[in-house]
């Protein structure tokens, strides 16, 4: 055998015993008598020792290694003379007396530990030596641990492990498809699912009343830290049950999850909120609640001054920022010009010290002191207070002052990544409508139910009354991540040609890309629901980090590329003939 112990599992108890291990060459030490080899496996570091003792065929292989060599090694356990109380095989070492090169390795363009010297970059195209360092391997195995602990939980819960296709028709209502041309139906092509949504509803009418699966999902979307081209979900669905049924089933997954891998045990209900209430409060439909810091309306206060920039405004609103009140200038201008920066997109800020000399506002030329007291009463404040402000659209501006909350937030440490605060937002809108192109488009997806009390909008000729529509769906949420989402589905055949009338869908488009599931529903489809969780976004959170690659063994980069493989490529004409493409990139 290659190894009869791992590189992380000797002890002192192992003293005297022979042992072989095999792995790859942390760090060599050369001391002139002494010389000490870290030999890594996924498992840990053993220290082996050469010294005056070591046959001389060992010293001579020993004098040609080199960085993340493959050996295999033999020799005796000893205590260790200096030991290294930062790792768990600190207490002893492994005087060899035998040692086989496995396998010689140029030296790695960076540098295999903790923290590396490569950038982002180098590491993509070496994925396969970034992967050996010691961060990766935890994440990778962090998610292994979760995935096993996710099949224990929906098992025990009676769920179904199913696989669904991964080449399938194409319904591009949501984000872009990946499309994949069919060879034996030259002109036609399917699609890589986004997600298994029609097929777990269609094994709700088979019967297969909760179903789950760790899935593959592709969406043809702008990337960044939470987002890849291709994720995993862990997707459910179960039949014969109301919202509160699936919220009590995947918070008790979440409060398992919590337990058997963080040791967190979490007896409370998770905290519920409605969709209003995130964004008037948190400027965010996953709003961070580990820390306060709510918005405030104060249009009709701050009206009627002379200052143009809130008079003509549709809201102002502002937060209060505790003990902050000692911001410099200079951090007040920094503030100000992170809230013009485009991806907020604000015009200005404007501020309230409440500071032991009194109010100090850069609005004071157009308030009383008494004015901006009121202000600062509307917002909670106190001596010591920082409030800051914004105007403009509603939405736009109370999600700008949601950025600039978390922003607050980052710069103060109120987001600490092993403190977790989980929460249900429910009653999101059912549809949005588009001005551009003059129709609604469906918030979650088509196959979302309306709240039932909001069916009689659903059917209104009245376009104001169907914008009222609340959807009957939830999202999980986790440190202001989204983490999950779901709803419960139409499951009536009458009610789902209604949704794709709706959304400006004829009846034979309906049918032509829907007509599978509008059949099924008429042969007896029960009331049913389900929810699908990012699962590498929650391995990433429970991991600490708030990007996700570190969480998948093969990511791509930002523009979507594998930079090891890569890929996307060109093919030959020979394979673009026979699949009956043609290019018209030169």
């Amino acid at each position: 055998m290659y190894r009869t112990h791992s590189c992380g599992e000797l002890r002192l108890q192992h003293r005297g015993q022979q042992v072989t291990l095999a792995g790859w060459v942390q760090r060599i030490r050369n001391l002139g008598g002494m010389t000490f080899i870290d030999l890594r496996d996924r498992y840990g570091i053993t220290q082996l020792t050469i010294d005056e003792n070591t046959p001389d065929d060992v010293r001579k292989t020993a004098a040609t290694l080199g960085r993340e060599c493959v050996l295999q090694a033999t020799g005796t356990v000893l205590e260790r003379r200096s030991k290294n109380p930062k790792i768990p095989t600190g207490d002893v070492e492994l005087a060899l007396a035998r040692i086989t090169l496995l396998n010689a390795a140029e030296t790695p363009p960076f540098t295999i530990e903790d923290d590396s010297d490569g950038g982002e970059e180098l590491r993509a195209r070496f994925r396969y030596l970034d992967l050996r360092r010691n961060p990766l391997q935890k994440a990778i195995t962090l998610r292994h641990r979760m995935a096993q602990e996710v099949r224990s939980y929906l098992d025990s819960q009676q769920f179904l492990e199913i696989e669904t296709p991964f080449i399938i028709k194409s319904t591009p209502e949501g984000a872009r498809d990946f499309v994949v041309p069919s060879r034996m139906n030259p002109g036609e092509f399917y699609a890589l699912p986004q997600s298994p949504q029609t097929f777990k509803q269609l094994l709700m009418v088979a019967g297969y009343d909760r179903y789950f699966q760790i899935v593959r999902c592709f969406r043809d979307e702008d990337l960044r830290a939470d987002r890849q081209p291709e994720f995993t979900q862990i997707d459910c669905e179960m039949a014969f049950v109301e919202r509160e049924d699936i919220l009590q089933t995947f918070e008790g997954l979440a409060k398992h999850l919590f337990k058997s891998v963080l040791g967190v045990a979490w007896t409370d209900n998770f905290p519920r909120m409605s969709y209003a209430d995130a964004m008037a409060c948190y400027g965010s439909d996953k709003p961070d609640i580990r820390f306060d810091m709510r918005l405030n309306e104060l249009t009709a206060t701050v009206k009627g001054k002379n200052f143009t920039p809130f008079d003509t405004a549709e809201y102002t609103g502002g937060i209060c920022v505790q003990g902050c009140a000692d911001f410099t200038r200079k951090q007040l201008d920094e503030l100000a010009e992170w809230v013009k920066r485009p991806q907020i997109g604000a015009k200005g800020l404007v501020y309230i010290r409440w500071t032991n000399d009194g109010i100090k506002s850069s609005i004071d030329k157009y308030y009383t002191s008494d004015e901006l007291s009121a202000i600062a009463a509307q917002c909670r404040a106190a001596p010591g207070d920082l409030i800051l402000l914004l105007s403009g659209d509603k939405k736009k501006t109370r999600e700008r002052l949601g950025a600039l909350r978390i922003e607050m937030g980052n710069r103060l440490g109120m987001r600490p990544n092993n403190v977790f605060a989980p929460l249900w937002v429910y009653d999101f809108p059912l549809l949005e409508w588009d001005d551009a192109t003059q129709r609604f488009y469906a918030m979650h997806h088509p196959f979302t139910a309306p709240k039932p009390e909001d069916l009689p909008k659903f059917y209104s000729a009245n376009r104001d009354d169907i914008a009222q529509v609340n959807a009957n769906a939830y999202d999980f949420v986790l440190n202001g991540v989204e983490i999950g989402g779901g709803s419960i589905r139409i499951h009536d055949a009458s009610v789902q040609q209604r949704m794709f009338e709706v959304l400006g869908f004829s009846e034979s488009e309906a049918n032509y890309k829907f007509g599978f599931i509008i059949n099924a529903f008429r042969y007896g489809a029960p009331p049913h629901g389900g929810v699908a969780f990012g699962f590498d976004r929650w391995c990433a959170l429970f991991g600490g980090q708030e990007t996700i690659r570190d969480y998948i063994a093969f990511p791509k980069n930002n523009t979507g590329r594998d930079v090891m493989l890569d890929a996307p490529s060109k093919i030959d004409d020979a394979q673009m003939t026979e699949l009956c493409l043609k290019s018209e990139i030169k």
